[in-house]
């Protein structure tokens, strides 16, 4: 989702605290992306591809959001499974997950509806939505 009319670069210079956003890449590009994104945003945003490493990132950061590439499925299941599963608490359910994968991929789509995902989205949604989402993640 784009809004119009607003310019994420100049929430970056108006908003001096944003809060953390990690993500769970299937690939080193996607990866590099999000990560030079965000930098470039002024978003903390930090890689979490395990149970272990998302929770060791709740431990030690406010979180605000998970992004989950559908290219790594079980990953997704694995992250989503602590953020929505039954041992999850309020502070994990309170925070924001976001799923992208290819457009084809409509199974994989309603799984991660089905397992708590707020938002999925399509590669190419995801892509250019990237700059404005991280921003509006990151400042709630």
């Amino acid at each position: 989702m784009i809004v119009q009319g607003f310019d994420p670069f100049d929430a970056v210079l108006e908003n001096e605290s944003y809060e953390m956003v990690l993500y769970s890449a299937a690939d080193l590009l996607w990866a590099t992306r999000i990560k030079s994104t965000a930098d470039a945003m002024g978003v903390p945003c930090r890689p979490a591809r395990t149970a272990a490493m998302l929770r060791a990132r709740l431990g030690d950061s406010e979180v605000r959001a998970v992004l989950l590439d559908l290219d790594a499925p079980e990953q997704a299941w694995e992250l989503l499974a602590v953020l929505r599963g039954p041992d999850a608490g309020e502070r994990e359910n309170s925070i924001r997950v976001i799923a992208w994968g290819p457009h084809v991929a409509v199974d994989l789509f309603a799984k991660a509806r089905e397992l708590g995902a707020d938002e999925v989205l399509t590669r190419g949604a995801f892509a250019s939505a990237l700059p404005d989402l991280l921003v509006r993640l990151g400042t709630g």
